[in-house]
């Protein structure tokens, strides 16, 4: 049975895919990638899908803040309170300029430091991901919005995604010491939304991240049951100054 999304996802959903339309126009006609200060990458795209979400974020909903990633790069962070969005226009920049497909647009919603809503839209793939607390998580296929749900781990071990453009060797080392059965990867925020889907058990995740890399995705997976915790298990909350995240273990069931 098909789902129905509250008029808020809604409204986040129409901003990512018109983020999402923005992004594939530009990985279609090839991308021209410059090195920021940080020495990450950034293109056209990722420049001219966030000044999209920013302004329909502020027409939607005028006066929450809104912290961006390249906004972050120039220097320009706006000052949050207890209700605040966190953007990535283009999370898996590296998969998107080797034209994998792995890549998303990630708008997450944060309310007294904890994902409130996210949307994790990976449009070369056609996959869409939202999530709400206390209203559930859903995947967009189609025009169809199915209900997802982390599964429980089978008896004989669990199946452990991580980073295909980052691995780390803490990362590895933490997973020797689990019960793993199966090992998978893949970019971007789209591992807790597989998670979040039943198709993986956890995500671990040691090298570096920032706020907008996680904030949509855990709301989505914190809404389909599952939950990201620091490596010590201690909430793993938002609005740090300076939107810098240690290391995290995203779970299922």
């Amino acid at each position: 049975m098909s789902a129905t999304l509250t008029p808020h996802m809604e409204t986040l959903v129409r901003i990512a895919r018109a983020a999402g339309e923005v992004v594939m126009r530009h990985y279609q006609q090839g991308v021209d990638a410059r090195v920021k200060s940080d020495r990450s990458p950034v293109t056209d795209a990722d420049e001219e899908a966030e000044k999209l979400i920013l302004a329909e974020l502020a027409a939607a909903f005028p006066g929450v803040p809104v912290v961006a990633e390249e906004e972050a790069a120039a220097g320009r962070i706006a000052a949050v309170g207890s209700h605040f969005f966190l953007v990535d226009p283009v999370d898996g920049t590296k998969e998107f300029i080797k034209r994998g497909g792995e890549f998303t647009v990630n708008i997450g919603e944060i309310v007294n430091a904890k994902p409130a809503a996210g949307v994790v839209l990976a449009p070369a793939i056609g996959r869409l991901f939202v999530g709400e607390a206390d209203k559930g998580a859903f995947e967009i296929t189609g025009g169809i919005t199915q209900a997802i749900g982390c599964r429980a781990p089978a008896a004989d071990g669990l199946v452990a995604i991580s980073s295909r453009s980052h691995p780390d060797p803490k990362t590895d080392e933490l997973l020797k010491t689990l019960p793993v059965k199966g090992h998978t990867n893949a970019g971007s925020s789209l591992k807790f939304c597989l998670v979040a889907a039943g198709e993986a058990d956890i995500y671990p995740r040691a090298g570096q991240t920032m706020e907008w890399d996680t904030a949509a995705g855990h709301a989505v997976l914190a809404a389909a049951g599952g939950r990201v915790t620091t490596w010590e298990g201690a909430p793993f909350l938002y609005g740090k100054p300076d939107f810098r995240n240690g290391p995290f273990i995203a779970r299922g069931l």
